[in-house]
């Protein structure tokens, strides 16, 4: 009987010790019937944001912790074509601004995962220059990326090296750079028009005696002869068409560098995972979080790799552990829960503006715009239509040779086809803005297709 009862209060000692410590681990942590820990160090800093996040701006701005600042307080900071001290006023005669790729479409997107996608960031977060495995990526974060591109349908990853970059813009300059290293003569750089104006503008900029912008990468399509030591850019989606666009040039000593910045299920399409030497994407046109400047580079070979990884390095010494937090707590936002989410909200909202827009310019014979086919999506398993970041419209009567023109004169601020190496009876028109913009320029638009058939569209 004596062993029986030492038994018997051992037993009870250990189940009242396991419940003194289950109560003291929700008291910490939280999460359960008790009541949590108050907060301590993280209250003020709360506290902050929740103010700031609840100063009524009337949907048409934002105040923000590092913003405007009056009599010591935030205060708004009014979208376009909006003004007064809660951006009610809406300034009458303002243009219709669709230049800008500002991805603001996707805000309401967060402000309905507010708290899964909030960051609070120490006073001593990160302070030393490498991570504890003496790296400069967070092996977590990257292991997000990867996991998202599993999901997504969009790229392999397996067996394949990355590079984190300050977005697509220096990724882009440091992949030019590692596939230029060690050639007998200067590599030429080349994209098929219409292209994304930064291949050009960066080449040229970051010129060496190593690689130089020659242009149009169609010019040496038929000329076997002429395809030494060549780099090509391959927007696919293109920027500004929304086209998927291919490889122009065949011949070993052709390197590519595969822009995919929109080579996700919101805006294009996937018929199959990319699976290409380098492969760039972006977060700001994933997430639409363009302010934290930050991008990856999927790469084959373990030479370019380093190379690139080098670039990154001797340039700024990797990219910003805060950058990396902020990425990494976006990320894990979306992938928590159903992880399709974010795509269906997004594609919902890019078809349903290119839907809009389709059909005001259905009802001109000045303007028209490209025509994107309906193809089978990987992702979402299904034919689907047109959701492009871009309209790339264009001017069909013959006198109208700068379209940009015409539509400033209708109060529309486009980006002519020019700084695309494209004729200027083309503009681009961006559709990524925020709903105040988009709402603006279909507002315009419609002005101006009612002026050309005399009546007034519904």
């Amino acid at each position: 009987m004596g062993r029986s009862r030492i038994c018997f209060f051992s037993a009870l000692a250990s189940v009242v010790l396991n419940i003194f410590l289950l109560i003291n681990l929700y008291n910490h942590v939280g999460g359960g019937i008790w009541e949590k820990q108050k907060l301590s160090w993280t209250q003020k800093a709360a506290e902050e944001a929740e103010a700031v996040a609840l100063i009524n701006c009337s949907v048409h701005g934002r105040a923000y912790l590092d913003g405007f600042v009056v009599d010591g307080k935030p205060i708004c900071e009014c979208n376009t074509c909006y003004q007064g001290p809660d951006c009610s006023r809406f300034i009458p005669d303002c243009a219709a601004d669709a230049d800008s790729g500002d991805p603001l479409f996707l805000e309401p997107f967060w402000m309905q995962h507010a708290a899964s996608s909030a960051v609070l960031v120490p006073g001593w977060h990160r302070m030393t220059y490498r991570f504890a495995d003496h790296t400069f990526i967070s092996e977590q974060l990257k292991n997000q990326i990867f996991r998202l591109h599993s999901i997504s349908r969009n790229a392999i990853t397996k067996g394949k090296y990355i590079v984190f970059g300050g977005g697509s813009t220096q990724l882009l300059s440091a992949a030019v750079f590692a596939l230029s290293a060690n050639r007998s003569s200067p590599s030429r750089v080349v994209a098929d028009p219409p292209y994304y104006p930064l291949y050009r503008m960066q080449t040229d900029y970051f010129e060496t005696a190593r690689f130089e912008f020659e242009g149009n990468a169609s010019m040496l399509k038929n000329n076997s002869d002429s395809n030494d030591n060549v780099i090509e850019f391959v927007t696919s989606p293109n920027n500004p068409d929304g086209i998927l666009k291919k490889v122009i040039l065949k011949g070993s000593s052709v390197k590519t560098i595969h822009d995919h910045a929109y080579y996700w299920p919101h805006y294009t399409a996937i018929p199959a995972p990319s699976n290409e030497d380098v492969m760039i994407f972006t977060l700001s046109k994933l997430t639409g979080h363009a302010g934290s400047r930050f991008g990856w580079a999927i790469v084959k070979d373990k030479e370019v790799y380093e190379n690139m990884a080098n670039y990154i390095l001797i340039e700024q010494m990797g990219i910003s552990r805060d950058t990396q937090l902020r990425a990494f707590q976006l990320l894990k936002a979306v992938l928590e829960g159903n992880t399709t989410d974010i795509f269906n909200f997004a594609y919902e909202r890019m078809r349903d503006r290119w839907e809009k827009l389709e059909q005001i310019i259905s009802l001109s014979k000045r303007f028209s715009i490209q025509e994107i086919p309906i193809q089978f999506c990987n992702f979402f398993e299904k034919d689907r239509g047109a959701s492009p970041a871009y309209a790339w419209l264009k001017c069909e009567r013959e006198e109208d040779t700068d379209c940009n023109a015409v539509l400033l004169a209708a109060n529309v601020i486009g980006r002519e086809g020019s700084k695309f190496m494209a004729e200027d009876r083309y503009v681009r028109l961006s559709l990524l803005r925020s709903q105040d913009d988009f709402d603006l320029l279909l507002r315009r638009l419609t002005d101006l297709v009612s002026e050309e058939n005399g009546a007034q569209i519904m």
